[in-house]
């Protein structure tokens, strides 16, 4: 499948990489962050058979031979699950489980910071991803518990739609306490004991790396956190269907890949 519709076809999307590309052949430094899941990569039922598009691989490699443009990407997967799917160059800031990790691929490996909960984030952690297992444990198949450091996720993809609705209002129930921050995304709730968002993670990756500039683009709700917390003149790009408050869209993963591979060419 060819990789469209050409984003010079959208005006004010080409504007807004025109005037990126600009700042960095002006001297600035910017930040393209980028959501894996939907984004990079389509949506599957089988999750670890993902993989970044072609395409997208190759324009992030030629973003990153610009010494002017930081790269990152920021998903809900584990940092470990998210550096084995991903193909990154060295440089490259692996942000995972939602902002709640983080670390540098580099040499050709992560190089990671390790995620510590106190003990009673990590007491909770347990309760609730137990009480999700019990929950998963009575049905017929279908759908499963992801344990993450800080998190605990339903996922409904492959249930079916009667399993799906009674185990998603069973983890929103469970979620309904006091240190559980919930996040409902497509066919799945994630389960949190750390207040972090991936707006959050942005924000920091911002001000470590004192860019000027930065493109966020992602697909889910989760994104659309970090959407409404980044600044109006960011480059904010909504991949898929769904209300926004990203300034630009873009229909699939193919169509961020040839957003990506405009920017690349531009710079």
């Amino acid at each position: 499948m060819a990789d469209s519709p050409d984003p010079a076809a959208d005006p004010t999307l080409d504007a807004a990489l025109g005037a990126l590309a600009d700042h960095v052949r002006g001297g600035g430094t910017a930040l393209v962050a980028l959501d894996f899941d939907g984004a990079l990569a389509p949506l599957g039922d089988d999750p670890a058979a993902s993989r970044a598009l072609p395409s997208a691989v190759r324009a992030i490699a030629a973003l990153a031979a610009n010494p002017g443009i930081h790269l990152a990407l920021v998903s809900g997967r584990t940092i470990d699950d998210l550096a084995d799917k991903a193909e990154v160059p060295d440089g490259t800031v692996l942000v995972g489980s939602h902002g709640a990790e983080r670390g540098l691929w580099a040499d050709g490996g992560l190089q990671r910071s390790d995620l510590v909960l106190d003990d009673a984030s990590s007491a909770l952690r347990a309760r609730i991803g137990a009480e999700l297992d019990a929950a998963v444990g009575q049905t017929s198949g279908g759908a499963r518990v992801e344990h993450k450091p800080a998190s605990v996720v339903l996922h409904t993809r492959t249930a079916t739609p009667q399993e799906a609705a009674r185990l998603t209002a069973h983890a929103l129930a469970v979620g309904d306490r006091d240190g559980v921050d919930t996040m409902r995304g497509k066919d799945v709730v994630e389960l949190s004991v750390l207040q972090v968002t991936k707006g959050d993670a942005l924000a920091d990756l911002r001000r470590d790396l004192a860019v000027g500039v930065l493109l966020y683009a992602g697909d889910d709700v989760t994104d659309e956190r970090a959407f409404a917390a980044l600044r109006p003149d960011d480059v904010t790009i909504r991949v898929g269907p769904g209300p926004t408050a990203a300034r630009f869209r873009v229909p699939d993963p193919h169509g961020l890949a040839a957003a990506l591979t405009r920017l690349a060419a531009l710079v």
